[in-house]
């Protein structure tokens, strides 16, 4: 009776790219840390559609980006992947809608895509608008123990 194999899994290839994601990882650390910039998210993807790019007429992005990963390169805009902290300068500055198309995704899960200023206005607005609220009930008292404190029967 033949043997059914195990499929084989290639254990060294496996360790050795987790070595090279902490490689890349420490690399970028190190690249970010000279610039002074922080990153808040945990990954991301940016895209540039070079249809519609006007970059040789404006390199407003390029002079948007606080990491310098957006450059100037053979008639188009390049990316530096590992230098982009998906912090949406690019994006806000960006005179053509759907041109810069950026996915990150924060500490806590979640993912947002966005690739118009309206898009990450509307972002930044529904965010702050959270920690104003969760502010004001650090702050202030719930009704109830207002209520307690001031109405005592």
């Amino acid at each position: 009776m033949p043997q059914k194999s195990s499929p084989s899994v290639d254990i060294f290839g496996l360790l050795s790219g987790n070595e090279e994601k902490a490689r890349k990882k420490k690399q970028r650390e190190e690249l970010l840390a000279a610039s002074g910039v922080k990153e808040f998210f945990s990954e991301g993807k940016i895209s540039i559609n070079k249809r519609t790019c006007w970059g040789q007429e404006c390199k407003l992005c390029i002079k948007a980006c606080p990491t310098n990963a957006l450059y100037w390169k053979a008639g188009e805009v390049g990316i530096t992947e590992d230098l982009c902290v998906y912090c949406s300068a690019c994006v806000l500055s960006c005179m053509v809608d759907d041109c810069i198309k950026l996915e990150r995704k924060r500490e806590n899960g979640k993912t947002e895509k966005f690739s118009k200023t309206k898009d990450v206005m509307k972002l930044e607005n529904s965010i702050n608008t959270e920690k104003r609220v969760q502010r004001v009930r650090e702050v202030l008292p719930t009704a109830q123990e207002y209520c307690e404190k001031h109405w005592k029967q």
